[in-house]
């Protein structure tokens, strides 16, 4: 297995890129934070289905954290991640520090609005213009053919998609299926910080969302359905629960008069100790 090519500059990986334009070659691209698991894998599988050449990039970006956040605990394993990606045949890792990405002086900023409305934002209010930020310059840097953003950040997904449309960014957003454990429970490079007792309640979180999207489908109101999943999500041990939310899927627009009424999309975000997880699903 060869080794898998690392650049940390802007100037480097633009200069790989435009060695395989010259070429003929297109470009696929997958952002990731690193701590890669069989989720990120599959994302790098599916860019390279789509694309002649893959890059994979690994940064943790401090401006989607707020200051009370894991920025500094997220787990980083670069080198495992090497590993990971050479032997999924990916053909470059961007790795850049944060210096090269927020250079001193740096001031510009982006703000999505739409579908970063409410949700996360109620929770962190910080977290969008952050990845917003961060994905436009990565974006930008490697100017790739086809994205491929995993589903598991549903809204972070549809948030990416309106910026690039606005922002008339080229490069085509398109959206990896969520990969679960045998008991279902949405692939997180967070569930490292979980203890066995914790990955036990966890893994009721996909159970739960699909039981209250079974009872929107099967008339009850949308509202009833959000509260009792909320409940039942407190009853099976989580220690507080940010929302849940049943939403369009095409836009995460509100249901008028509280009863589905277009494809849907159930959400949630809830707390295991100091661990935040998040998933969703389609509602079908």
């Amino acid at each position: 297995m060869a080794e898998l090519p690392i650049v940390r500059t802007i100037a480097g990986l633009r200069e790989q890129v435009r060695a395989w334009r010259a070429g003929g070659l297109s470009v696929g691209f997958v952002p990731t934070m690193g701590a890669l698991h069989e989720g990120h894998l599959a994302l790098i599988r599916q860019a390279r289905g789509l694309a002649d050449r893959t890059v994979c990039s690994i940064f943790v970006n401090p401006t989607q954290f707020a200051p009370t956040e894991d920025l500094d605990r997220y787990p980083r394993q670069e080198a495992r991640d090497a590993e990971l990606l050479a032997t999924e045949g990916c053909d470059l890792l961007f790795a850049p520090t944060p210096a090269e990405m927020y250079p001193p002086g740096f001031a510009t900023r982006i703000q999505v609005a739409g579908p970063t409305d409410g949700l996360e934002s109620d929770s962190r209010p910080h977290f969008f213009g952050g990845v917003a930020l961060v994905v436009a310059k990565l974006l930008n840097q490697v100017q790739a053919d086809v994205a491929v953003f995993g589903e598991k950040d549903y809204q972070q997904l549809l948030t990416v998609r309106r910026m690039a449309r606005d922002l008339d960014i080229p490069t085509q957003i398109v959206g990896g299926s969520t990969v679960r454990d045998a008991h279902g429970l949405a692939l997180s490079s967070r569930n490292a910080y979980l203890n066995d007792a914790e990955l036990s309640v966890a893994r009721r979180l996909n159970v739960i969302l699909k039981q209250a999207g079974l009872a929107a489908l099967s008339g009850a109101p949308v509202g009833q359905a959000e509260a009792q999943a909320a409940e039942a999500l407190l009853a099976a041990g989580f220690d507080r629960v940010d929302y849940v939310a049943l939403r369009r899927a095409e836009d995460l627009g509100i249901f008028p008069g509280d009863r589905l009424g277009a494809p849907a999309r159930i959400l949630a975000a809830a707390w295991l100790g100091g661990t935040r997880l998040i998933d969703n699903m389609a509602v079908e």
